[in-house]
């Protein structure tokens, strides 16, 4: 209880300071005017306190290190785990994607809030009631076999390696925008930031920072969308009220779809997509053909002494043309069906199961909905590095009122997500569509210079004017932006970066302490060397946790695919690999180990091959195009792989000899209330 009181005082003096520092920041913007410096000072000071705290919270005790001591107030944990799982998807990439698809991206909320039902009800208490320091660890003490736990630790590594470079990469976009660095140098710098909160003090610091961090994210998220709603008359609590403005949305979305001006940008948009069809139809010729040309024409500049700008752009335009004829056709293919996809008109948010372009109805479209909500509920209900901050609580009663606290402190992020999504769509729709190139507002002309390009507009219909057809807006911009396209002060885009850092650095804190101690407790102490001193575990794990990050840094460079994909991806992974294995090991006693390790192994191929064989990036480079199942998306591919676990875990078992007197007896503990 004393614990728990000095807590809350602690928090409480947090939370008003940061308040305090952000009204503060406000007096110095008005005297001496918006710059770069707001974006430094709302990233590297809340980097600065985080440090602070990893740094209070340093330890080498081996129960501290791994899950915090077991003491963690339920309502904290709460608070921690909703920081874990709110990370740079959630809270730069969900708004983009209820912005760009509407109704579709409902689908990840109920996924990801649906999941923590799963969580309560099948495996945080049991998972708790055992007592161990890791998922591989529980399912290696369930099944007895140091094989399932390296099955699990392989499956635990691999999802949370995929969902921590999503982390890292949001991290990259966030710097690349604030303070006016590279995408590439800004994942390098982040790395740092990750590194202060988990080095010293493993779960330990994380549990602590990670409070801290959720204070930082929640508040970047409720003001900014309480003030833009302020500024279009629904108050300061506008997630009761914002049915008007989605009401307004949705007819500005269906004048687009009559309007006369808008059906020849999109006439002229299907004359594109033609043309790039015509040159993918003359491969390789074209290749050779296109290739030539871009030399002549710079060389042409060259000797005439051309403008340097106009050199620059046809340089960067041959630095990017395509490698060979194959990485031609790969390259004219994507924009070809980014074209396609613009020509159809545009479907109001509020439309539910609405065909994409290229659907023949709306029945796969509805399937594909369904199984991403599917995917994305067990997959939470799998994820070792949420699974895990279960037993830092003080009982397994705890860890039942710690997932209900999860859930409230979840849902006030996500009650809030879709009102700035239909906030920023009407302020797209009223203050830029329809307006002259020459009118163009300040904050398009400072987010078209960032690369990756994050927005393009075209004068499609040379006319002067933006058309909705002509804007190329990337999905995660759109929290990023809020602030400067519904013109508040720029140090509310600050405490949104802020807050985006938050998210990004607290879930990659939690799955870079999964995969160092997986390594380190479950590889290394488990199945190399159970002599290890408590020291030199906590020691291993500390390297490796800087091997990971490093490498993880390394990959998210590559900028291999969008946040969402990969977050998406990782939660099928674990979903494919672990939650067959954890359901029937806590609640079908005739479970064997053989079973298991079949049903692990299978899951995981069937999703990790669906994934290959149908996601663009990895089809391009292995030249091998799958066809896809009942035509569901690669990012719900863990609707086979939980299956497939299943089934092949289920037939092993029923064939296999019957588990032992002990491992009833375990189960039945597992179980006990």
């Amino acid at each position: 209880m004393k614990l728990t009181n000095r807590l809350i005082v602690s928090y409480a003096l947090y939370t008003l300071g940061f308040l305090l520092f952000i009204f503060v920041m406000e007096r110095i913007e008005r005297t001496a005017g918006a710059g770069m410096w707001v974006g430094y000072v709302f990233l590297f000071v809340p980097i600065a306190v985080y440090a602070v705290i990893g740094l209070l919270s340093r330890t080498s005790d081996l129960v501290e290190y791994y899950v915090a001591g077991r003491r963690v107030p339920s309502a904290f944990n709460g608070m921690a785990t909703a920081a874990d799982w709110l990370s740079a998807a959630s809270f730069i990439g969900l708004a983009g994607s209820i912005y760009a698809s509407g109704y579709d991206g409902l689908a990840y909320m109920m996924g990801w809030t649906g999941g923590y039902c799963l969580v309560a009800f099948l495996l945080a208490p049991y998972v708790r009631k055992l007592a161990r320091y890791t998922i591989p660890d529980f399912l290696g003490t369930r099944f007895s076999s140091n094989l399932v736990r390296g099955l699990a630790a392989i499956a635990a590594i691999l999802c949370s390696f995929v969902y921590l470079v999503a982390q890292i990469q949001g991290i990259g976009l966030i710097a690349s925008r604030f303070i006016g660095i590279e995408f590439s140098i800004g994942i390098f710098c982040g790395l740092a930031g990750i590194l202060v909160c988990s080095f010293l003090g493993g779960m330990r610091a994380v549990t602590w920072t990670q409070v801290a961090q959720y204070i930082i994210l929640i508040s970047a998220m409720l003001i900014p969308v309480s003030m833009i709603a302020h500024r279009e008359g629904l108050g300061w609590f506008p997630q009761f009220d914002y049915g008007r403005v989605t009401q307004r949305v949705e007819t500005l979305e269906r004048a687009l779809a009559v309007s006369p001006e808008e059906a020849r940008a999109r006439a002229d948009l299907a004359r594109q997509a033609a043309r790039a069809q015509q040159r993918i139809d003359a491969l390789p010729q074209s290749f050779f053909d296109e290739h030539a040309r871009l030399v002549a024409e710079i060389a042409d500049l060259r000797r005439h002494n051309g403008p340097l700008r106009e050199i620059s752009e046809r340089e960067r335009e041959l630095a990017s043309f395509p490698r060979d004829p194959a990485d031609a056709q790969a390259q004219w293919s994507r924009e070809r069906d980014a074209l396609s996809e613009r020509v159809a008109a545009p479907v109001p948010m509020t439309d539910a199961f609405a065909p994409k372009p290229g659907d023949s109805n709306a029945r796969a479209h509805r399937l594909n909905f369904l199984s991403l909500i599917l995917c994305l509920s067990i997959g939470t209900a799998s994820l070792p590095h949420i699974l895990t901050r279960y037993n830092t609580t003080t009982s397994v009663a705890s860890a039942r009122r710690s997932v209900g606290w999860t859930l409230f402190f979840v849902a006030l992020f996500y009650l809030t997500v879709p009102v700035l999504a239909v906030l920023i769509k009407h302020e797209i729709l009223t203050g830029l569509v329809g307006h002259r190139f020459a009118d163009l507002p300040q904050w398009v002309t400072q987010w078209r210079r960032i690369e990756p390009y994050l927005i393009r507009i075209g004068d499609i219909n040379g006319d002067g004017v933006v058309r909705w057809a002509g804007i190329q807006m990337q999905p995660d911009m759109v929290v990023l932006a809020a602030p400067e396209i519904a013109g508040l002060p720029y140090v509310i885009s600050g405490l949104i970066a802020a807050g985006a850092l938050a998210a990004a650095l607290s879930t990659a804190d939690g799955l870079l302490l999964t995969i160092a101690n997986a390594l380190s407790h479950d590889v290394y102490y488990c199945m190399v060397d159970r002599r290890a001193t408590s020291q030199r575990r906590v020691t291993i794990s500390k390297i490796v946790l800087l091997g990971v990050a490093l490498l993880a840094s390394y990959v998210a460079s590559l900028n291999a695919g969008n946040i969402l994909f990969l977050v998406g991806a990782a939660f099928s992974l674990a979903a494919s690999s672990l939650f067959p294995a954890l359901v029937l090991g806590v609640f079908w006693k005739r479970t064997t180990q053989r079973g298991v390790v079949a049903g692990m192994i299978a899951g995981l191929l069937v999703c990790v091959y669906y994934i290959v064989s149908t996601y663009p990036f990895f089809t391009h480079l292995t030249g091998f195009d799958g066809r896809r199942w009942f035509g569901i998306e690669p990012i719900s591919s863990g609707v086979f792989g939980v299956p497939a676990g299943f089934a092949v875990a289920i037939a092993v078992s029923l064939f296999d000899r019957k588990p032992d007197e002990y491992t009833r007896a375990l189960v039945d503990y597992i179980r006990h209330p």
